[in-house]
């Protein structure tokens, strides 16, 4: 068990946390949650012993052995993806050689009963138990194992680390974590940079690990399918809730709604005992109930309602010189990776205002795309142009590492903006939750989601009419994803836009180009639109289907299923309507149970004097219990007609 106690951590005048205790205890599944910049990232580093806090301490066995996973890391460029794999295993040969030497000793030594004797063998134990963990039956059978769950084919085991992105990179860093089979996980949005089959290949190895896991992700369905606990960040503490994450969400809310029933019955017990005081303060024939009722406030436990932070980004693009009626087209453009190839005659038409998203699997060539639209690369065939007055702005995957470690927040965007605008570096700064003393934390020391926010705050500082975003919402929190879907809705630019979030891309978007197969296929419409046509419910399900095809006149075409006979539709709509009217039975008990509560609620902020009766909370949590049982069948209800759909 891990006893984390009274940490507190304070940056100049700023303080990131105080009085923080939690234990982490064998086979837990902790989500550790709460806002960017919260200190998430900065309470695992402090766990993992990277970092110090300014004061408490953490505690754990002499043996605990910690995995931890930043979200930004250092990689090797002259290994191969094994052997920089197998580098985890590095350890077996010192192990054994220590082994070999202990070996050595004992067969020298008569000493049985000694100290030393006994603790060369205790020693012996220690490494033959080591061994025996990490050799497994196949180290290098197990490192290929790990990386091809995590996406990699059999082809990339052998290519250079050098030739992939940072996210693949992340994903050999993560393989060499899990087969170092630590006591406990630390992992720092492991999710970002992961496919579906990789998530879900990642979910179930998580699901039977031995070890205790916690994990910081946006994710809500992977910590829906991992975790069992929920630890939430809020104004430098923390809220314990044993529950997953959508569970938490609901008792989080019914904390909140109760402190503040409770705290508004107080205050007005609190403002009727002070006017009576002041009432009959100086009347003798009082003085008696006066003093007792005097005692009786400065003994009452005051209810606080647990504060929120409701600090959102306020961002507005800055006004665009209009560029040419065409943006940005290609034509017959190939791109291949020794050899093989990775899309092929390309064709794609971006007008002037569109905002475009790119779709598909991880390696399909998304990424790529987007270097060759900013001449990053070059194609191997075709030809690519950008329209008359296009000025692109670019946002990379890893554009939050590109910042000056050493550089302050303000002073990231003063060594880059000119004329007025840097009279607002504040304001924009304030926009982006910057605020204060904030501006003066150099970024070395800023969370994930906080350099993302300020990587865009610097692409927002010059005027482009064209925007290139490759996955910017990564490591923004899910309040932050909405208010830069609705700052870029507004925007008055072409925008070109990566990302595996549907929710983020509805109602953003109104083209869609699909990387499928070596393929580039444009979709007019919306994402709801895509997915309609492609019946698929969401993006994940993109990223796992393989398409079945079939030649019709030399085009790849999906096949289509069998029709069901008349007997065989009749009987699926029967069984659908059953569903469907269940459902809605449900949602309309939900909806009873839920006025009946509020009616309750409000009976509850305006008490009588003599109070509620016990009858009364009895009824009041068996309400409750209804609607949670209620909300428990519908869920049920709605994955069978989900399920039932789907197939």
């Amino acid at each position: 068990m891990i006893s984390v106690t009274n940490i507190k951590v304070a940056f100049a005048h700023f303080e990131l946390m105080d009085q923080v205790t939690f234990s982490i205890n064998p086979r837990d599944r902790i989500a550790l949650v709460g806002k960017n910049g919260a200190g998430k990232s900065t309470l695992l580093k402090i766990i993992a012993g990277i970092q110090k806090p300014t004061g408490g301490s953490v505690v754990m066995p002499d043996d605990c052995k910690i995995g931890y996973l930043p979200q930004q890391m250092g990689h090797a460029k002259d290994k191969t993806v094994l052997d920089e794999t197998l580098t985890v295993f590095a350890e077996l040969d010192r192990l054994q050689e220590r082994a070999d030497k202990i070996t050595l000793q004992l067969a020298e030594r008569d000493d049985y009963e000694s100290d030393a004797y006994h603790r060369l063998i205790v020693e012996l134990n220690e490494v033959n138990d080591r061994l025996h963990i990490l050799s497994g039956e196949n180290p290098r059978g197990n490192a290929e194992k790990t990386l091809l769950g995590l996406g990699f084919k059999v082809s990339d085991l052998n290519r250079p680390t050098g030739t992939f992105s940072e996210g693949w990179n992340m994903r050999v860093e993560l393989a060499k974590l899990l087969l170092a089979s630590p006591d406990i996980l630390l992992l720092d949005e492991p999710t970002n940079h992961l496919d579906i089959e990789s998530l879900q290949w990642l979910e179930n190895y998580l699901d039977n690990y031995s070890g205790s896991v916690m994990v910081i992700s946006h994710d809500r369905t992977f910590l829906d399918n991992v975790t069992n606990r929920t630890i939430e960040i809020m104004l430098g503490r923390i809220h314990d809730y044993k529950a997953g994450y959508s569970h938490y969400l609901e008792l989080r809310r019914e904390r909140i709604e109760q402190q503040t029933a409770a705290y508004e019955n107080q205050q007005k017990v609190i403002e009727k005992t002070e006017d009576f005081i002041a009432r009959f303060r100086y009347k003798p024939t009082k003085s008696n109930q006066v003093q007792s009722r005097i005692k009786k406030l400065e003994k009452m436990e005051r209810i606080v309602v647990d504060q929120e932070d409701n600090s959102i980004l306020h961002i507005n693009f800055p006004p665009v010189i209009r560029s040419g009626q065409i943006a940005f087209s290609c034509s017959g453009l190939s791109v291949r990776y020794d050899k093989d190839p990775i899309f092929t005659k390309a064709e794609m038409v971006v007008e002037r205002g569109e905002k475009v998203a790119f779709v598909g699997r991880n390696g399909e060539g998304k990424t790529t795309m987007m270097k060759l639209i900013t001449g990053q690369l070059l194609p191997c065939e075709g030809k690519l142009s950008l329209g008359y007055n296009v000025n692109l702005g670019y946002y990379a995957q890893n554009q939050d590492e590109l910042l000056d470690k050493e550089a302050t927040v303000y002073e990231t965007l003063d060594k880059i903006a000119v004329g007025d605008v840097r009279a607002k570096l504040r304001d924009i700064l304030a926009a982006f939750l910057f605020r204060g003393e904030e501006v003066d934390k150099k970024t070395e020391v800023l969370s994930g989601g906080e350099r993302s926010r300020l990587a865009m705050a610097k692409l927002m500082l010059q005027p482009y009419n064209m925007l290139a975003l490759d996955e910017p919402t990564n490591h923004m929190d899910i309040r932050s994803k909405e208010v830069m879907k609705e700052a870029l809705m507004r925007y008055e630019g072409t925008l070109i836009i990566v990302s595996h979030d549907r929710t983020f891309l509805d109602g953003l978007v109104d083209k869609i180009y699909e990387f499928r197969d070596g393929t580039v296929k444009e979709h007019l419409g919306g994402i709801r639109d895509f997915l309609h046509r492609r019946k698929l419910e969401n993006l994940r399900e993109l990223e796992t289907r393989a398409p079945e095809k079939t030649e019709t006149n030399g085009e790849p075409e999906e096949k289509k299923s069998p029709g069901l006979s008349y007997q065989e539709k009749k009987e699926r709509d029967k069984i659908l309507r059953k569903l469907q009217q269940t459902v809605t039975r449900w949602e309309n008990r939900i909806e009873q149970h839920e006025q009946g509560l509020a009616l309750m609620d409000k009976q509850l902020a305006s008490p009588p004097a003599e109070g509620f009766s016990t009858a009364f909370y009895q009824v009041y949590d068996k309400e409750k219990k209804a609607l949670e049982e209620a909300f428990g069948n519908w869920e049920q209800a709605q994955t069978e007609l989900d399920r039932f759909i789907k197939e």
